[in-house]
């Protein structure tokens, strides 16, 4: 897998690293292509996707990282999603869990709408937000050898982190994971919790 395209970041070669070797870690994929990606890197019941629900992965994932102080979160999540919500980063800013780490895949388009150019693609820098708030780490990658770096922050207790990682604006064929978000919700909770603490 080409870890570039058009002198971009590819998607699914991030995503796929990003979730190698990911152990415990706690993953909300962003709906669209950030479900698809992380569908493609291997379907599992630590990933819970946010299907119909823009703007929602960076507050659930903030819950679940203050719910869960004890275990590492990623949250995946694109440009689009991310400019649905941005006082999201103003309350990660302030809420500070140490356990969270936010990717956005930046293609600079509106994918699920038609490619439109998002905002990203006129200026607006979601990295400068994050800064501006007050998230601690934040991290920009334009290149294969930043993800590394990026991976291993992912892993570590110091955040909170956003990431901005620019990637090309391609289409990859999709990769559905299951869509019942009861299952989805039990199938988490069971892997997360165990089958008794579950059903509490």
């Amino acid at each position: 897998m080409e870890s570039m395209i058009d002198g971009r970041l590819s998607r699914r070669w991030l995503v796929n690293e990003l979730l190698r070797d990911r152990g415990d870690l706690l993953v909300v994929a962003g709906l669209g292509s950030t479900v698809w990606d992380c569908a493609a890197a291997g379907d599992h019941p630590l990933t819970f996707p946010v299907w119909a629900a823009m703007g929602a992965a960076a507050t659930v994932g903030l819950g679940l990282a203050l719910a869960q102080p004890a275990r590492q979160v990623l949250v995946v999540t694109g440009d689009g999603e991310m400019l649905m919500q941005l006082g999201a980063l103003a309350t990660v800013a302030v809420a500070r869990p140490s356990n969270l780490a936010i990717c956005v895949l930046d293609n600079e388009r509106w994918g699920e709408t038609g490619n439109q150019a998002t905002h990203t693609a006129h200026g607006v820098s979601l990295a400068g937000v994050a800064r501006e708030c007050g998230i601690p780490r934040v991290l920009e990658l334009r290149s294969a050898n930043e993800v590394p770096q990026l991976v291993e922050a992912s892993r570590q207790a110091a955040g909170p982190l956003l990431a901005v990682c620019k990637i090309a604006a391609d289409k990859p064929p999709l990769v559905m994971p299951p869509r019942d978000g009861s299952y989805l919700k039990d199938r988490f909770r069971t892997a997360l919790l165990g089958a008794e603490g579950a059903h509490e």
